[in-house]
């Protein structure tokens, strides 16, 4: 796992991207009205500092969030992005999909069985971004008694992409549309990039300029 440090927080007047208004189904995301963006439709400067590139992801620094990133031991490849908070943290994961059709309600019910396998459950409700799962699984707490850990898991289709946020501590039980983790979610844009990938493969995440590696304390 790799941090960054906090950077400042970003301009309050920087301009709102706009789109044709539309209807928009439970489980279509609302990109392009509120966010996450896709690149083509982000409205923001590649060079704006307080813009981290992750390769496949652009996040927004903030001095409410720190990003950590999820390094596989083995391939020391970065394969998922989080962001913190005083009240909780929200994963994203980038995914390819295919261009005729979104991949989140194949997805939703994949994350819901592996849910129900390991004793747990999974419940559909409507959301901001559309559809979404609150999970309850069970776990071994810190003093080694059983437990449960809550989960709340948003999947947003944009154009040849699906992007998975599992919110998890105070957000994964009440949204909060003004909270802090929330809107850096509607901040992330996704660069799909023009290459062809089989549906449901992770995007490539990069490490960002300034990363260093986390204390063993500080995990």
């Amino acid at each position: 796992m790799f941090r960054r440090r906090k950077t400042a927080a970003p301009d309050d007047d920087a301009a709102e991207a706009t789109s044709e208004g539309g209807e928009t189904s439970a489980d279509e995301a609302p990109t392009g009205t509120t966010g996450p963006w896709d690149v083509a439709d982000a409205d923001f400067d590649p060079e704006d500092p307080d813009r981290i590139d992750l390769g496949s992801l652009v996040v927004r620094g903030s001095a409410d969030v720190e990003l950590r990133l999820q390094v596989d031991e083995a391939t020391q490849l970065v394969v998922a992005a989080m962001l913190v908070a005083e009240n909780g943290a929200v994963e994203l994961r980038p995914f390819a999909a295919p261009r005729s059709e979104g991949i989140w309600e194949s997805v939703r019910k994949e994350i819901a069985a592996e849910a129900t396998r390991r004793g747990g459950t999974a419940s559909e409700v409507d959301g901001a971004f559309g559809t979404e799962l609150r999970i309850v699984v069970p776990m071994t707490g810190p003093d080694g008694r059983p437990a449960t850990q809550a989960s709340r898991v948003v999947g947003v289709d944009g154009p040849r992409w699906m992007l998975r946020a599992t919110f998890l501590g105070q957000p994964a039980i009440q949204t909060d549309p003004e909270g802090v983790l929330e809107r850096a979610f509607r901040d992330v844009v996704v660069v799909r990039g023009p290459g062809p990938m089989p549906p449901s493969e992770a995007l490539p995440l990069t490490m960002p300029s300034g990363a260093r590696p986390a204390a063993p304390e500080e995990l």
